[in-house]
């Protein structure tokens, strides 16, 4: 049922309003407060989905409570209550959050209409909510061990925030995961996930790659091209494998993240940008500082945040998790039924050094489902996925 506050302090108004609701609607839950104090108490013990609220009132009026409740629980739409001479206040709560208005004395249509808009909107609003926390299946992370609920957690507080975030691990961990993690669970998840594999670029090709170029800053520069930077405005940058950045194009970063702006290769324009940053690294930084690889003070711009992903030899618990994963996974990109793996096959995975990690694990899945039995078992592990 939708939870409804009036709060109005003329009891005849009060009454005929939650009379209109209720009798309107039978799932409609409507409460009553009969002045701003309270209806503030009322929401604090209470959720509710839609207030009504009128401007004029003793102890604490409209506006007041408009503003207290958009500090406390900003998703709840509330629609104002104004009598005669309060249109412009009326108007002016629009402008500070209000869903709506309706005059006194209450006409019936209008009244309901904007009840049902502004619950319709609740919905919205909450739908949006539930899609944020959802991350697209491409990027599951699987696993129930306690360093992988660790990292989940770190993320749910993480992700709301714009605070930079370093992540740490051997190659085929999961990094980027957690960068799809992070910034499809934040509120810059409808921007751009541009992501720069700072390791497979060429050197003298780095700076123009983050950051563009102007036509004829260089030989093959034949028109003004936009950067990653750029193209990641809005949204989250993902600079992995930071640690194979030359220095110069550290020194250019560092500044894109002390003034949130860059300049094109060639130009000394200086071009805004309001960009996410989340980097990702298999080399140990803080030796590459001492081995003068790697700025310092990029390095704590930077780490802001900390994430650690663990090496699957540290999370074997995980393996029977990730196989079965992988095994429906490929099964639906092979258009094919999935093979079941036996115990026994599972725990001799267990077994295994896996120096390649979660993406060694994956490619002997997929070899054992290729290779192995209609049930792939210990035996089949033992000839295929062999070191």
């Amino acid at each position: 049922m939708a939870k409804i506050l009036v709060i109005e302090d003329e009891a005849a108004i009060r009454r005929v309003l939650v009379k209109i609701l209720s009798e309107e609607n039978d799932k409609y839950e409507v409460s009553e407060a009969e002045d701003g104090l309270s209806g503030i108490d009322m929401i604090k013990s209470d959720d509710y989905d839609l207030i009504l609220c009128d401007i004029k009132m003793p102890k604490m009026d409209g506006v007041e409570v408009l503003e207290a409740v958009k500090k406390i629980k900003p998703e709840i739409p509330i629609v104002m209550i104004s009598g005669h001479g309060d249109l412009d206040t009326a108007v002016n709560t629009m402008r500070l959050g209000a869903f709506d208005y309706i005059s006194k004395p209450p006409d019936l249509n209008r009244l309901l209409n904007t009840v049902r808009n502004a619950l319709d909107r609740k919905e919205l609003v909450v739908e949006n909510k539930r899609l944020k926390k959802k991350v697209s299946k491409n990027y599951d992370m699987i696993g129930e061990s306690k360093a992988i609920s660790d990292i989940k957690d770190i993320i749910e507080k993480v992700a709301a925030t714009d605070a930079r975030v370093l992540i740490t691990g051997p190659n085929g961990t999961g990094k980027e995961l957690v960068a799809h993690w992070i910034h499809q669970k934040s509120d810059r998840s409808a921007g751009p996930m541009i992501e720069v594999n700072c390791a497979a670029i060429p050197g003298e090709l780095i700076e123009s790659e983050l950051f563009g170029h102007v036509k004829g800053a260089f030989t093959s520069a034949n028109k003004d091209r936009a950067g990653k930077f750029e193209a990641a405005n809005g949204g989250t940058i993902f600079l992995d494998e930071i640690g194979d950045m030359s220095l110069s194009a550290q020194a250019k970063v560092l500044r894109a993240l002390q003034e949130n702006k860059i300049q094109r290769v060639g130009s000394d324009k200086d071009i805004k940008v309001n960009v996410r940053v989340v980097a990702a690294t298999n080399k140990d930084l803080k030796k590459e500082i001492a081995d003068n690889k790697f700025r310092e003070d990029l390095y704590h711009r930077l780490a802001v945040i900390l994430v650690k992903v663990p090496a699957l030899n540290d999370r074997r618990e995980d393996i029977p998790l990730l196989v079965d994963y992988f095994t429906q996974k490929i099964a639906s990109e092979q258009g094919s039924p999935a093979k079941k793996f036996s115990s026994k096959a599972v725990k001799q995975l267990q077994q295994y050094d896996w120096t390649g990690n979660i993406r060694e694990l994956r490619n002997v899945v997929e070899r054992l489902i290729i290779l192995g039995g209609k049930e792939v078992s210990e035996e089949d592990v033992k000839l295929f996925a062999a070191k």
